[in-house]
Parts: structure tokens; C-alpha cells; sequence
């Protein structure tokens, strides 16, 4: 091994602005403050996750985070950032990250990392949809049970220079927020009116039936005292009961 160059293990995190060249044609000044502005937030939630930044290239970034779960959190804390700042821009003029995490073995020399934990870092982050995590395998089964996040297999991807298939999953989103989230408007609306209904169709029938009832004595009623009018008889009739 080179003097000065050090391995050990890291996890990374390769991140981009998906379609920054076209961004860029359409107002180079205007994405570059842009770009600048998400930085200076991005930087600091890596550094709240004790991520280290060792690469920038243009629009791109390289992370090394000393666990897997502090990548993936941070990867997270990110994209949930970049989404709020979206949320009241034009589709074509919005700025989103592809991000890739990876686990493995790296070289360092100086404040440069090489090799293949970080060449699988950066082949998941072209794979990862804008707005999208990615992560291998390794990192999965390292973040699974520790982070409230949900995961979708993604099954292998044969990717550029890399001689294995690498098995990848996507991050989905925030568990605690899914199962918190109320029910969809639509949802209790329908089953109120599913209760409205049900309390009237109880009144409507209860109703009946007292009218039934009302109906049916006072019928035996009249038909007693008619029996007695034309029979004339001081003894009741034979329907009467009383």
C-alpha cells in the first residue's frame, strides 16, 4: 500500500442534482444562487448527522458518515428538506437530489476516499429517481430495524465498472408519518354518511311500527264496541277479551 493512503470502513453518501445541465441552460445565474442556497442547509443537516464532506464536483456531492444509519438519516433529512423548498415551484425549474448510500470498504489519502464502497455509492445514485434514496444492500440490512423508515426491494442491478450485481433498495418515506396520518377526507366522509343513513333507516322503521301498533288496537277497539252495538248482548263478544 501507498504511504499515506489508509483504509477502513465508511458508509457514503454520492448525491446530484438530477437534470442540472438543463437547468443550467435555462439560467445559469439564477441555478447556481439556487443551488447555493440548498447548500447552505444541506451542509449543515450533514454535519448534524457528523457526515464529512470529501467531494465536490459542480452539482455533485460525496459524504462519509462514520454508521449506515447515520447516512440514510441524513440521506432522508435531505430529500424531506429539498421537497418542502419544491413544494411552490414550477415542476421544470425544481431543483432535486438523486441520492446513493453505500457501506463498505474505503481508501483515503489525505482528504480524498476512493474505491469500490464508494464507486457502488455512485452507481446507486444514478439508479435513485429524482427526489429518491437508494441504498445497497449492506446498508439495508444495517438500517432496517434502527430507522422508522420503509423500504421497497429493488431486486439486482448490473451497473458500470462494477464485476457483481448489486442488490439495492429505495427508501419510501417516514413510517411514523404513515401511521399517524389521518384518514383521507373522502374516507370519513363516506362513513358518516354510512352512519346518517343507518340512524335513519332505524327511525324510519321504528316509526312503522308504531304506527302498526296504534293502528292494529285501535282497530281491535272499534271492532269490539261494533260487536256489542249490534248484538245487543250485556256479555262481551267473543273476540273481546277484556
Amino acid at each position: 500500500m501507498d504511504e499515506g493512503v489508509t483504509r477502513r470502513l465508511a458508509a457514503i453518501m454520492s448525491a446530484d442534482v438530477a437534470g442540472y445541465s438543463r437547468l443550467m441552460e435555462a439560467d445559469e445565474t439564477g441555478t447556481l444562487a439556487t443551488l447555493r442556497a440548498h447548500r447552505v442547509v444541506t451542509d449543515r443537516v450533514i454535519a448534524e448527522h457528523n457526515g464529512r464532506i470529501v467531494g465536490t464536483a459542480g452539482d455533485s456531492l460525496l459524504v462519509e458518515f462514520p454508521s449506515a444509519a447515520e447516512a440514510v438519516s441524513c440521506a432522508h433529512a435531505v430529500q424531506v428538506f429539498m421537497a418542502e423548498r419544491n413544494a411552490d415551484v414550477a415542476e421544470n425549474k425544481r431543483m432535486q437530489f438523486r441520492i446513493g448510500v453505500n457501506l463498505g470498504d474505503i481508501m483515503t489519502e489525505g482528504t480524498d476516499v476512493f474505491g469500490n464502497g464508494v464507486n457502488i455509492a455512485a452507481r446507486l445514485q444514478e439508479l435513485a429517481e429524482p427526489g429518491g434514496i437508494w441504498m445497497s444492500n449492506v446498508v439495508h440490512d444495517q438500517v432496517r430495524h434502527s430507522l422508522k423508515l420503509r423500504y421497497e426491494d429493488q431486486g439486482e442491478h448490473r451497473v458500470k465498472n462494477i464485476s457483481e450485481p448489486v442488490r439495492s433498495y429505495r427508501v419510501l418515506g417516514d413510517l411514523q408519518e404513515r401511521e399517524e396520518q389521518p384518514l383521507p377526507t373522502h374516507s370519513w366522509q363516506s362513513k358518516r354518511r354510512w352512519a346518517i343513513g343507518g340512524a335513519l333507516a332505524v327511525c324510519v322503521i321504528a316509526l312503522a311500527l308504531l304506527g302498526w301498533f296504534v293502528f292494529d288496537f285501535g282497530k281491535v277497539g272499534s271492532d269490539i264496541a261494533t260487536c256489542k252495538d249490534h248484538l245487543g248482548l250485556p256479555v262481551p263478544c267473543p273476540d273481546d277479551r277484556q
